[in-house]
């Protein structure tokens, strides 16, 4: 039995949260450097409060490129105000440039991507690439990995990923429910959506998740919902549980 099967780009076939990892430890270190002899910057204080920044600024603009860096400038004002250091606008330009760099990473594919696609497109499986952000952005990391060749004009990209868009994907394109899958490693925009519309779902789990993405899952699935570490565990779960059902 043929599925539809829709995959999330970062973070599940391609390596992303690793970079902002990166990112965030020279601005913490800057951070520490620039407000050394205040008692209240610790290095968990910059990042707890860049977290809240961030996510606030993320459910209201969405995956928006200008908002990660913004959240560096934004985090260091709260601490300047909240010291009365004074503010510096070549810090501040530093910040910007340090946040933005993080897009021009170059594109590393997780272990054994192209085989999982490969499995699954050559046993006739239609695939589809969901993914949250910026069209340029991401049509960079598509091309850079030539992933058009699975999943040809099949791609959606989105700058709210979240239960509405998946929704109108799946009802525009009259998805068969029942044999429609999300993949991808956040609960609160792969799986969450996925399950309220009623499609199977597998959970990609990483080592280390941003906070933004981690939610309480209150759904009950219709289908399958599994949970997975590694991308070639995918098609033969696919395949036990349509074997399964049609058993």
């Amino acid at each position: 039995m043929k599925q539809n099967i829709f995959f999330d780009l970062d973070d599940t076939l391609v390596y992303c949260n690793k970079y902002f990892h990166l990112i965030l430890e020279q601005f913490s270190d800057s951070m520490l450097t620039w407000f050394k002899g205040y008692p209240e910057i610790t290095e968990q204080a910059v990042k707890d409060k860049q977290t809240e920044i961030d996510i606030a600024g993320v459910q209201v603009l969405g995956f928006k490129s200008d908002h990660f860096p913004q959240s560096l400038i934004d985090t260091y004002r709260y601490f300047s105000n909240l010291t009365g250091r004074k503010r510096s606008a070549v810090e501040e330009d530093f910040l910007w440039k340090l946040g933005q760099s993080v897009y021009e990473q170059e594109v590393e594919p997780y272990p054994f991507m192209e085989e999982t696609l490969n499995n699954l497109a050559e046993a006739g499986h239609k695939l589809h690439l969901y993914t949250g952000g910026e069209m340029l952005i991401q049509q960079r990391k598509i091309d850079q990995l030539q992933l058009a060749r699975y999943f040809d004009s099949r791609i959606f990209i989105r700058r709210h990923k979240n239960n509405e868009a998946l929704e109108s994907i799946l009802s525009e394109g009259n998805f068969d429910r029942d044999h429609t899958w999300m993949i991808g490693n956040s609960i609160r925009t792969d799986v969450v959506p996925a399950l309220t519309a009623g499609i199977h779902a597998i959970h990609m789990k990483v080592d280390t998740e941003w906070a933004y993405n981690n939610v309480d899952i209150a759904v009950q699935p219709r289908g399958a919902f599994l949970t997975l570490q590694h991308l070639p565990e995918v098609p033969p779960a696919i395949y036990r549980y349509v074997e399964q059902r049609h058993s």
